[in-house]
């Protein structure tokens, strides 16, 4: 708590920023050298305003701070407290906004109001220096250094065309994928902390507008989830470089965008498209304990290699048949709880709105009808008399094989005699 008297040339000899209209502090943003303020020594730029002679200010807007500063009389009881963390507002340029002819002006609760705080009728203080012709003369308001849509956009941790992780940045890329800027920050916790911000409210704007279209749509037409990925390539095509896809979810139907669909038109234009009751999801490793260790290296400054390879952290891989599959990365472990969710809700609409799938196999030179209900679980028949030869329900079915190929083996507990039947 700091005792100010107030002088007649100068005032407190202070400037305050913010307010509470702005959800930010009030805090002192200048003092002036030699003045009141100045003077004490108690009372430092980045400090907040707690109390005016007594009076709570922190819910107080700017222009309310403001005013009982110039009415608080010529003495002057402040009461601060230091913020460890200087406000971001602080940081703006302090220029000389020039002379003001309307003396009536309200003050920003982000600029200097330091020519409100004397006291005297004419709103007139201490003029700081104009500066020369060769310095540049700054405007006290936020500029937009860059400026890109989050909606449908995406970000990446990697360096372009490469498996290779960036250090303490990333990139964000606008739906028209020429619109890029790579963020850099000082440490890697902060990197995080934004990477989380910003998928989070790509994430929020992508929900909105599922929402949107889904209202124009039939319930077997349904969104559930949209959003991009990074394919990387399989196999004998280990050649080729990763590449960023847009994957949908929606109805009965796996989507594989090069570009997020825009109109109707463009869902018909997709690279791939798989039905979803033959698409089998799958989560690559222990991706949760693996994030965690990430996280905890990068926040204890632990994480030196940026160049580290991390091509299985983060993923899922798309089985689709015949060993044909996709393996995608994304970049935070809620984005993979987010798809792995997706996909399983997806998947069960998909499987309860068709009820029943039936498949013509071979058993023993035998032609067979394989049929699989959602209802009452496997049944076995014969291809021409449609004679069942077995039935089980999903609860006895014990274990299943495949050789990722053609051949399935189940089994099945019979319910009678409890014994575990094979069928191939």
């Amino acid at each position: 708590t700091v005792v100010l008297r107030r002088q007649a040339a100068g005032g407190l000899g202070l400037s305050i920023k913010g307010g509470a209209e702005h959800n930010v502090p009030v805090v002192i943003s200048k003092i002036f050298k030699d003045q009141v303020a100045d003077q004490t020594g108690k009372l430092f730029v980045g400090d907040a305003v707690l109390q005016v002679n007594g009076i709570n200010v922190e819910p107080c807007t700017h222009e309310e701070v403001v005013h009982l500063l110039r009415t608080a009389g010529d003495e002057v009881t402040i009461t601060v407290r230091y913020l460890r963390e200087v406000p971001s507002f602080l940081k703006l340029p302090l220029g000389s906004p020039g002379p003001s002819t309307d003396h009536s002006r309200v003050s920003s609760p982000l600029f200097d109001s330091g020519l409100h705080l004397n006291g005297n009728g004419n709103n007139t203080a201490p003029s700081p220096p104009s500066p020369s012709a060769n310095e540049p003369k700054y405007e006290k308001r936020w500029l937009d250094a860059v400026s890109l849509p989050l909606l449908m956009a995406r970000v990446s941790r990697y360096k372009a065309g490469t498996d290779k992780l960036r250090s303490n940045c990333f990139e964000v890329f606008a739906l028209n994928g020429a619109s890029t800027n790579i963020l850099q920050f000082c440490t890697a916790a902060e990197s995080t902390d934004w990477l989380q911000a910003i998928s989070t409210n790509i994430n929020d704007l992508t929900q909105e507008n599922i929402k949107i279209v889904n209202k124009y749509c039939s319930s077997d037409d349904q969104i559930v989830h949209m959003g991009w990925a990074c394919e990387s390539p399989e196999g004998s095509a280990a050649c080729r470089t990763s590449a960023f896809k847009f994957l949908a979810l929606r109805g009965p139907y796996f989507h594989i965008f090069r570009s997020p669909p825009i109109s109707a038109a463009d869902w018909g234009q997709a690279e791939t498209t798989y039905n979803l009751y033959e698409v089998l999801f799958k989560v690559h490793k222990l991706w949760m304990a693996e994030d965690c260790w990430l996280q905890a290296r990068l926040y204890l400054g632990l994480e030196h290699s940026p160049e580290q390879q991390d091509n299985e952290s983060l993923s899922f891989s798309i089985l689709v048949g015949h060993g044909q599959s996709h393996t995608f990365r994304v970049e935070l472990a809620t984005d993979l709880a987010i798809w792995e969710k997706s996909f399983q809700r997806a998947v069960f609409l998909e499987v309860q709105r068709i009820r029943s799938k039936s498949y013509m196999c071979s058993s023993q030179g035998n032609v067979l009808c394989f049929t699989i209900d959602f209802g009452s679980g496997f049944t076995c028949s014969e291809g021409t008399s449609k004679t069942v030869l077995w039935r089980y329900k999903f609860s006895q079915l014990k274990g299943s094989s495949d050789d990722g190929k053609t051949r399935v083996k189940l089994l099945f507990k019979n319910a009678e005699s409890k014994q575990i039947e094979m069928k191939v």
